[in-house]
């Protein structure tokens, strides 16, 4: 009898969790992030709305998802074609598009916000969603520098609000940072990583402190890289290579901020140095502003400390 009880329960919670978990997902930002998060989502049998400003964005969105499926399919189909163009035709039909982010929410079991980098544009956008999405909806933020606990406040359902920092390409990497408040609710936290799990990613669980874990330890290291420079230590053309074949690091510091691009390093930074002034891993970094007035962002602009200009 006990044994029927324990076997009837666990297939009670298991239907209870199937039943519970997320299916419908809204991404608001149709940019390199947030089409990433759309097309792993979709890939992964979620029905996705991904949101935008206009409908040329969102086009321009979705067709850089098409592209970058078309590669998936190059080296997964290539002796199915037909099963190729159906994988590719599935996984667009799990997407729709939207202009009216409050719309978009009506039916949503899950919102990941992966818009511009400004605590004031994430407050208003949320504060309107609140109002509009259904109260089991979860939302979240891709923010990868912002407190998330500050965004929170700006709605009604702190205990439905938590971070799902992904990394570029989303695609491609396997890891999920879930992010929780204080507020954040076991229920909440438990659904967030399952999601990441049923987006095929790894996920490590962690705390709302200043970058997450990995640019927490990422940002302080590029920094001090950069202040070795400033102080003659070391080129960074000898740190990047010390840092590559000492270390086993795929790139070197100065890489990284170029492919990251100076301005977001430059703009992490100086929103951590603000909140928190007595840290001395925050301080600003001489080299860095100079690239950056200079408008040498990295591989993006074509210069930052490598040149990315075709000769």
């Amino acid at each position: 009898m006990a044994q029927i009880f324990r076997t009837t329960v666990r297939s009670f919670a298991t239907t209870s969790s199937r039943q519970n978990a997320i299916k419908t997902v809204t991404v608001i930002g149709g940019g390199l992030m947030g089409s990433g998060i759309a097309q792993v989502a979709a890939t992964t049998g979620h029905q996705v709305v991904m949101v935008d400003q206009t409908d040329d964005i969102l086009g321009k969105s979705k067709a850089s998802i098409q592209k970058s499926l078309q590669r998936v399919v190059k080296k997964k189909f290539a002796e199915d074609p037909k099963g190729g163009e159906q994988f590719v035709s599935d996984i667009l039909g799990r997407i729709t598009t939207q202009t009216d982010s409050n719309a978009a929410v009506a039916n949503s079991d899950l919102v990941i916000e992966a818009i511009v980098e400004n605590i004031d544009v994430k407050k208003k956008l949320f504060s309107s969603l609140d109002k509009a999405a259904p109260q089991h909806t979860i939302f979240t933020s891709n923010t990868s520098s912002l407190p998330i606990g500050d965004i929170a406040v700006s709605t009604q359902r702190q205990d439905r609000f938590g971070g799902l920092h992904f990394f570029n390409p989303v695609p491609m990497m396997k890891l999920l940072e879930v992010v929780r408040i204080p507020a954040t609710s076991d229920e909440t936290f438990n659904k967030l990583s399952d999601f990441g799990k049923a987006m095929k990613k790894t996920t490590v669980d962690c705390k709302d402190t200043p970058g997450f874990i990995v640019n927490r330890l990422l940002v302080p290291y590029t920094i001090e890289a950069m202040r070795m420079v400033e102080r003659g230590d070391a080129s960074f053309k000898d740190v990047d290579t010390a840092m590559k074949l000492g270390a086993g690091y795929p790139m070197g510091p100065f890489e990284l901020s170029d492919y990251v691009g100076l301005d977001t390093m430059k703009f992490i930074l100086d929103g951590w140095a603000e909140k928190y002034p007595e840290n001395p891993l925050f301080q600003p970094s001489a080299l860095l502003n100079k690239y950056v007035a200079e408008g040498k962002l990295g591989a993006k602009s074509g210069e930052g400390f490598y040149n990315y200009k075709k000769k």
